[in-house]
């Protein structure tokens, strides 16, 4: 007992080590000389510093002070003490060939249980006790701590030890410092106090878990992990620092010039993720819910999350990018992987586990979990979670991520384009209630309005960007297809250049439209918001309709015409400042060349419009004269019903520079004379 009481005090002050390590050196130098004198002695002051401070190996407390005696024979184990034995142990399929007297001196059920069978008059008494928590394993440390012999509580076996002392009755009643005692204080003063140990307790919980519930370890267990775990890791166990002076070259932690065989850690935040991974589902929740009532941020627990589902989802690990880590993407420690079921369980559980707040779960991980959740078919509750989460924070995904695989065998598109729906469907809902949505003007192709408008205009790029992927595929109806590019905004695009990109793949993938589904679908194109070369596109494309090609050149042109006309205003006040900065005496020569080099830049810009407007005349006139050949007695009526089809009279502005008439008749004639001093007017103002 004198030793015992001695390891409990070196045990005692293992918290304030780092604050007597000049007095424990000290002591250190006192073992190892007392060791050179009385070597049992000096060996055990030195066992019980390095007790103090637990390194990567668990701590331990030795029990027991005989050698060991037991002896294992098959099925059978045997104290061979040189008596006979008097009873027999049956646990599981294990028999124990024990004595009577150090079995009942401790235990009182082990007391009962002997009586019981003595009064029936067995000359060999047998006994079964009730199921043992831990089984044979755990009853052979039992019965040795019962004889005396020597044996260690450790992380690993303190749990069963301290279930079975209390379900043999092994309390202080029986004998002092009883096994119930000695588990208890233990757990209490070494292992509930170091976060490996904690860990390790805490697993071996799952194969007893009601016994362990009942003395409330499991609890104690999830406590003490989840204070460390908000902790910096520097205040308890052994200082976790990174490779330095105090590093040994093999690698491990060195104390006052010893190596410990502590592996140095990095104190990051996040260095508790690889540890808590390793807890079985149902104590991993419990211990995530009982940080979050302690206050520990939610991006810690969000990651953790993560890492845990990507060590056990693996299906979130086929699309990792090569720059991230794969240590922590490993299978089960045991090699065993999850079954299907017992993924879909976890994946449902991880869903309900996650933040809600936006921005807090990466989108990628998010889409991740979605497509597992596809394949493994999870409940609609779940995907549609997954689906508003992803909502929530859709302008951080990217064209990949959209790309969902159909995993239904019911529709044949090659992509799931119904989900992608609901999830724009839950952006703009909460884009609305955030108010982040509000018209604007464009100009020149730049947002004027407000900055809020950012998130928006970016899903509408990639929805984009999504229909022009999702439109080869031939099997995709156009209902559906109209339907995801109807579903943005129009204020959403500052230019329709990727819409118009998806729905010409569109119309050559399914060449088989009718021409009043192609004008449907292409009337969701602005021809107004489209680029000069978008519409120099559009004007050649053969799969337009006629009505959207007109529109496009008319645009087009009148984009000319402001153009030209705005660059005549600059011209004009670039002479006129030219005349101001004259009559500064301060001007030089310099600024005189800059003026020039505008000057001539402006030229440029103004002979390449010329020679568009006139490649867009050439344009019309060829127009007109495929319209002439339809029929030369009838170009006036045709040309009326041209005009009453497309909404607009065709006036001189397209083709105003062409020779000859196409009618003559009066009401002809007289446009063409108005054409033709329009275009000696434009000519002029040109010159």
């Amino acid at each position: 007992m004198a030793h015992m009481e001695a390891l409990w005090f070196w045990t005692g002050i293992s918290h304030f080590s780092l604050f007597l390590l000049p007095f424990l050196r000290w002591v250190y130098v006192i073992g190892v000389v007392l060791g050179c004198l009385f070597d049992g002695l000096g060996v055990w002051v030195t066992r019980s510093i390095f007790v103090c401070f637990p390194s990567e190996a668990m701590a331990c407390m030795k029990l027991g002070s005989k050698s060991d005696a037991f002896q294992k024979q098959g099925q059978a184990w045997f104290c061979t003490t040189g008596l006979p034995s008097d009873i027999v142990v049956e646990v599981e399929e294990i028999s124990f060939h024990l004595h009577k007297f150090p079995l009942l001196s401790r235990s009182g059920v082990m007391e009962r249980l002997i009586a019981e069978a003595s009064e029936e008059g067995d000359k060999k008494c047998v006994i079964s006790p009730p199921k043992i928590p831990g089984g044979a394993k755990t009853f052979e440390l039992v019965a040795k701590f019962c004889y005396g012999v020597k044996l260690e509580l450790t992380a690993s076996n303190v749990v069963y030890l301290r279930c079975a002392a209390e379900h043999l009755e092994m309390t202080e009643e029986y004998g002092e410092g009883n096994l119930s005692t000695q588990t208890e204080t233990f757990l209490n003063q070494v292992v509930l106090r170091n976060w490996k140990d904690s860990l390790k307790a805490l697993q071996t919980c799952d194969d007893i878990l009601p016994h362990a519930e009942e003395l409330h370890v499991t609890k104690r267990c999830l406590e003490s992990l989840a204070t460390k775990a908000c902790t910096d890791p520097n205040l308890f166990g052994w200082p976790m620092m990174e490779r330095g002076p105090m590093q040994s070259p093999g690698g491990s932690v060195m104390w006052n010039g010893i190596s410990t065989g502590a592996r140095p850690k990095h104190s990051n935040s996040d260095w508790w993720y690889e540890d808590v991974s390793t807890l079985s589902l149902p104590l991993y929740k419990r211990l995530i819910s009982i940080m979050e009532s302690h206050g520990n941020r939610q991006e810690l627990l969000a990651g953790s999350l993560a890492y845990y589902a990507k060590k056990y989802l693996h299906g979130l690990n086929r699309r990792q990018g090569a720059n991230e880590t794969t240590s922590c993407l490993m299978p089960m420690a045991s090699g065993a992987s999850p079954s299907e079921k017992e993924q879909k369980v976890l994946l449902e559980e991880i869903d309900q586990l996650l933040p809600v707040q936006k921005g807090l779960v990466p989108t990628k991980f998010l889409f991740g979990l979605l497509r597992t959740a596809l394949i493994l078919k999870s409940n609609p509750s779940c995907l549609a979670n997954l689906e508003k989460r992803i909502g929530m924070q859709l302008e951080q995904a990217t064209l990949e991520d959209l790309l969902l695989p159909n995993f239904s065998y019911s529709t044949e598109t090659l992509y799931n384009v119904d989900c992608v729906q609901r999830i724009l469907e839950h952006f703009l809902a909460m884009d609305q209630i955030t108010g982040g949505s509000s018209p604007c003007s464009i100009e020149d192709g730049q947002l004027i309005g407000s900055p809020s408008l950012t998130p928006i205009t970016t899903v509408a790029k990639l929805i984009d960007g999504y229909l022009a992927e999702v439109a080869p595929d031939v099997n995709l109806k156009l209902p559906k297809f109209q339907a995801l590019a109807a579903a943005v905004p129009e204020y959403a695009r500052p230019l329709d250049d990727g819409l118009y990109r998806a729905i010409d793949i569109y119309l050559k993938s399914h060449p088989w439209l009718a021409e009043s589904d192609r004008e449907q679908l292409c009337r969701l194109i602005d021809c107004q918001k489209l680029s000069l070369e978008a519409c120099t596109h559009a004007a050649q494309n053969e799969r337009l309709p006629l009505r959207i090609i007109v529109q496009v050149l008319f645009f087009e042109q009148l984009q000319l015409r402001t153009s030209i006309a705005g660059c005549f205003l600059v011209s004009d006040n670039l002479d006129g400042s030219r005349q101001l900065r004259s009559g500064f005496a301060g001007s030089t020569d310099g600024g005189w060349a800059t003026a020039v080099r505008e000057n001539q830049v402006l030229k440029v810009g103004m002979d390449n419009m010329r020679t568009r407007v006139f490649e867009l005349e050439k344009e019309c006139s060829s127009m007109r004269h495929e319209i002439e050949k339809l029929g030369r007695t009838k170009v006036s009526s045709t040309w009326g019903n041209v005009s009453k089809k497309f909404g607009f009279k065709m006036k001189s502005q397209m083709c105003s520079a062409q020779e000859g008439s196409v009618s003559q008749q009066n009401n002809g004639s007289a446009k063409f004379e108005k054409a033709k001093d329009r275009h000696g007017k434009h000519k002029k103002n040109s010159s």
